[in-house]
């Protein structure tokens, strides 16, 4: 068996990685706009065009609600990959902007969800997101 059914459009780049310091301190002080959808908060900036992909993405679990890092961990991956799989959605409406933006998610609830709740969340902030944008 190849990889016959492997989509580069599902990849996760690591020019989608969000990691500069001063456009994730900019989302927090007060230029960033932000909306929630249990268990996720979204925070936006639009960002320079300075990569080849229209969004750069991070994410955050709170360790003061999940002390063991095995479970941040967990989450974390349950959220990126439900971004990666759904964030074609999302880069079809910027790419028709010619806009790039930074993208932050956290998650809020209190204790680990199933990973299609997860997933559920995320493609309902996609599309909110999108709408905002379009």
């Amino acid at each position: 068996m190849g990889f016959g059914i492997f989509n580069m459009n599902h990849s996760f780049k690591k020019g989608e990685r969000l990691k500069r310091r001063k456009l994730i301190g900019r989302m927090f002080n007060r230029e960033g706009a932000s909306f929630a959808v249990y268990p996720l908060r979204i925070i936006y900036i639009e960002s320079e065009l300075d990569s080849d992909f229209p969004a750069q993405f991070a994410l955050s679990v709170p360790k003061r609600a999940f002390p063991k890092a095995a479970h941040r961990n967990r989450i974390r991956r349950q959220i990126r990959e439900a971004y990666r799989l759904n964030k074609h959605l999302l880069y079809e409406v910027l790419q028709d902007h010619n806009k790039q933006y930074a993208i932050m998610l956290i998650f809020t609830a209190k204790k680990p969800l199933p990973y299609a709740d997860i997933e559920k969340a995320v493609q309902k902030i996609i599309r909110k997101l999108g709408n905002k944008m379009g």
